[in-house]
């Protein structure tokens, strides 16, 4: 059966996820460090996890496998994902692959260091209405797609 986690506590894209998951009647896994108001339906399962570093993801490591679709703009969340064999989207509607994760987390890497050595002071862009509009077109896609590919029994 598909499900969906998202990786809850910075994600941007909770109300597009749980429209698209409420259209497919698609059960969601909502995990973060707190509890989310907005997300009192059926079909949304609320994890509180402990504020220790990597919790969520752990959780969501451990639960996520083949057919489900992880939502996360963390790269190595999304690495973990998709060795479980998950679909892993951004918060921006992309996906990570396993041929382009590896540069990813190079990246993700590299820019920690000049951040640290204090050579970048800023992350990425800010987040808009074409991220949000990009996100939901590409998730309705996925869940769609999934639901195709592992229908339910």
């Amino acid at each position: 059966m598909v499900a969906i986690f998202v990786d809850g506590d910075a994600c941007p894209v909770k109300d597009e996820v749980l429209k698209v998951a409420v259209r497919n009647q698609v059960q969601v896994h909502l995990v973060a460090n707190s509890w989310h108001r907005n997300a009192n339906h059926p079909l949304v399962h609320q994890v509180v996890v402990p504020e220790t570093p990597d919790a969520a993801d752990d959780w969501i490591a451990e639960h996520a496998g083949p057919g489900d679709l992880v939502v996360t703009a963390d790269i190595l969340l999304a690495a973990r994902g998709l060795e479980n064999g998950a679909l892993v989207l951004g918060p921006d509607g992309r996906a990570f692959t396993k041929e382009s994760i590896g540069m990813k987390v190079a990246m993700r890497d590299l820019m920690s260091e000049l951040r640290d050595q204090g050579e970048v002071k800023s992350g990425g862009g800010g987040f808009g209405k074409q991220d949000r509009s990009r996100f939901l077109s590409a998730f309705e896609t996925a869940v769609k797609n999934a639901l195709r590919s592992h229908p339910t029994e």
